[in-house]
C-alpha cells in the first residue's frame, strides 16, 4: 500500500533506538524526510546514517537534545522545514511506590510525557491545519489501558496526556482540517531499554538476558515480545493518507495481553 505521505516532512523524538527508531525507519521507508532527536549524539548519528542508506532519497536530520526541554524542542523544531508528522515520545520516568516520591517527581514526570508532547503540538498543530494536512501520534504506554502498579508516575503523566489529547483532536478546527491526533500504547517490545531492565534483573536473580525476556515471552498471548519494525509500521499507518478518519484514538498494541473486551 502507497501510504501517500512521501515528501512530507516528519519530527521523530526519541528516535536514535527502540519504538522511536522503528517510527522513524517507516517513514523513511515511505519517502518521508525526518528530522530525529534524541539525547546521546553518537547513537543518533549512527541511526541518521542507517536511515539514509534505508533511502538516499530522501533528507534525514538529526538534533541531539533533551526534547522534554524547551531549548531541546526549539532546536528540533529549527530543523525541520515545516511539520506534517509529528511522533512524540520520550522515555518513561523510572518505577516505584507513590510514597517516596516527591513534588519534585511528579513535576519531572509531567514535564516529560505530558507537558513536553503538549509544548511540541501546541507548536506544530496550526501550521497543519493551515496546509490541510497533519499527523499526530504520541507513543505513551499500554499500562494507561490498564496501570502498572509500580509504574504510577507513568500512570499519572500519560493519562494526562491522553484526556488532553481526546478533546483536542475532536475540535472541528482540528479534525475538519485533515489533522489526526492519535496514541500509540505499546505492551513490552524487544527494546533496549527491556533487555536493560532484564539486566538488572539478571544481576539479582543469577539467570540470564535471555532466560528472563523468554518468560516474558512466555506470559504473553502472542508468545513473543513485539518488534520495533512492526510498531514503526503501526505508526507510519496512522500517519497516512488513508488514516484521515482515524482520529482521538488509543491504538494497543501489545500481543494480546490486555485481556478486556473494550
Amino acid at each position: 500500500m502507497n501510504l501517500g505521505i512521501e515528501g512530507k516532512w516528519a519530527l521523530v523524538c526519541a528516535a536514535s533506538k527502540g519504538l522511536g527508531k522503528g517510527c522513524a525507519q517507516a517513514l523513511v521507508e515511505e519517502g518521508v524526510h525526518v528530522v530525529i532527536t534524541a539525547r546521546g549524539a553518537e547513537a543518533l548519528q549512527a541511526t541518521a546514517a542507517e536511515l539514509r542508506a534505508l533511502n538516499p532519497a530522501v533528507q534525514v536530520r538529526a538534533v541531539a537534545g533533551d526534547i522534554t526541554t524547551p531549548e531541546g524542542r526549539a532546536a528540533a523544531l529549527a530543523a525541520c522545514p515545516q511539520v506534517d508528522i509529528l511522533v512524540n515520545n520520550a522515555g518513561g520516568p523510572p518505577p516505584g511506590d507513590f510514597r517516596d516520591w516527591t513534588r519534585d517527581d511528579w513535576i519531572k514526570a509531567v514535564d516529560a510525557n505530558m507537558l513536553a508532547p503538549i509544548e511540541l503540538i501546541k507548536a506544530t498543530i496550526d501550521g497543519m491545519a493551515e496546509r490541510g494536512f497533519g499527523r499526530i501520534v504520541n507513543i505513551t504506554s499500554g499500562a494507561v489501558k490498564a496501570p502498572i502498579d509500580v509504574l504510577g508516575l507513568s500512570n499519572g503523566a500519560r493519562s494526562g496526556l491522553t484526556g488532553f489529547v481526546a478533546g483536542l483532536a475532536r475540535q472541528v478546527r482540528v479534525a475538519s482540517r485533515n489533522v489526526t491526533i492519535n496514541n500509540l500504547l505499546p505492551g513490552v517490545f524487544d527494546t533496549d531499554r527491556v533487555r536493560g531492565m532484564a539486566k538488572g534483573t539478571a544481576a539479582k536473580t543469577g539467570q540470564s538476558v535471555d532466560e528472563i525476556v523468554a518468560g516474558r515471552a512466555a506470559g504473553l498471548p502472542a508468545r513473543r515480545l513485539g518488534t520495533a519494525a512492526e510498531f514503526g509500521a503501526t505508526c507510519a499507518f496512522l500517519c497516512s493518507a488513508q488514516a484521515g478518519y482515524l482520529t482521538g484514538q488509543n491504538v494497543l498494541i501489545d500481543g494480546g495481553s490486555y485481556p478486556g473486551t473494550f
